[in-house]
């Protein structure tokens, strides 16, 4: 978290707040974040300081995944735009700046949920590899499966669009595929997509992207909702038979199937090869 501080602190676009949601963690985060902050009228952690006019807010809630963390934090921002940065990820100096910039072009149209821009490692190779492509204004949807573009990507919402769309909660589940309200949001909005960096990052070997088989496995309301909605999409047919798949893949997980979606019958026959992946699914992750 110090190095995203950092950055934040040398952002050449000084008109952002910084809220930082800390679910459950058991390591020194408050401790490191009580160092930035002082108490201002009824004990609310703020701490306006030079690079961030909007200051600082710590908002601490029990473990209950990275979709509750987010949700939390889209009810409490104030400003017009939310940008969902991990604690170990940075940001370049003018990330913000190229936000707002391409933001301008597009906030007065309706029909954009927001702007999203590269996502690099450390070492500046984009993420996914390197992809040329011109601004294009299209669904998230679209992006990866007309575009081709491959790799996660910086994506920067419309605060009120994730009010509008927030992560579905469910008791016991401690994970929520982003993809979800990514395709939801495609279903109604587009964005406005460069290509510039905008965000650094590299992946744990004990995050989510390492171990996601697992995690999805825990969440299969959460998992199998994801598939089922994509497989309704409109998209191609061997993309629709890939989530009728790992839709089955994930729902055979669930103790109680009250809460699951039901996929349409004329999918069932794509069930044996999901009971066939959930098998091997259980056999290679003990």
């Amino acid at each position: 978290m110090p190095r995203l501080y950092e950055s934040l602190k040398a952002q050449t676009f000084q008109d952002f707040e910084w809220i930082i949601v800390d679910d459950g963690s058991t390591d020194d985060t408050e401790e490191v974040v009580k160092d930035w902050l002082q108490p201002e009228g009824g004990g609310n952690n703020f701490l306006p300081l030079e690079g961030i006019n909007g200051g600082i807010r710590y908002i601490k809630q029990p473990n209950g995944g990275k979709h509750r963390a987010i949700n939390r934090g889209v009810q409490e921002a104030r400003g017009e735009l939310f940008f969902i940065v991990d604690s170990d990820d940075k940001l370049p100096p003018a990330s913000l700046e190229r936000i707002a910039h391409y933001y301008g072009q597009v906030s007065g149209d309706t029909h954009f949920a927001g702007v999203c821009g590269l996502k690099c490692y450390f070492d500046g190779r984009q993420v996914g590899g390197e992809q040329l492509f011109d601004i294009t204004d299209c669904s998230m949807l679209d992006i990866r499966l007309k575009h081709n573009i491959k790799g996660d990507m910086a994506e920067v919402f419309r605060t009120d669009v994730l009010r509008e769309l927030p992560f579905p909660e469910h008791e016991g589940e401690r994970f929520c595929p982003e993809d979800l309200v990514w395709n939801r949001i495609s279903q109604k909005y587009i964005m406005c997509f460069f290509h510039e960096p905008i965000y650094e990052c590299e992946y744990q070997s004990d995050g989510l992207t390492a171990k996601i088989i697992k995690i999805r496995m825990d969440s299969p309301i959460a998992s199998a909702t994801h598939y089922k909605e994509l497989n309704t999409y409109n998209i191609p047919f061997k993309e629709k038979v890939k989530a009728a798949i790992n839709y089955w893949r994930f729902s055979f997980c669930a103790q109680s199937k009250k809460q699951l979606p039901k996929l349409p019958w004329f999918w069932y026959w794509t069930m044996p090869l999901g009971l066939a992946m959930h098998l091997l699914d259980k056999k290679n992750i003990k």
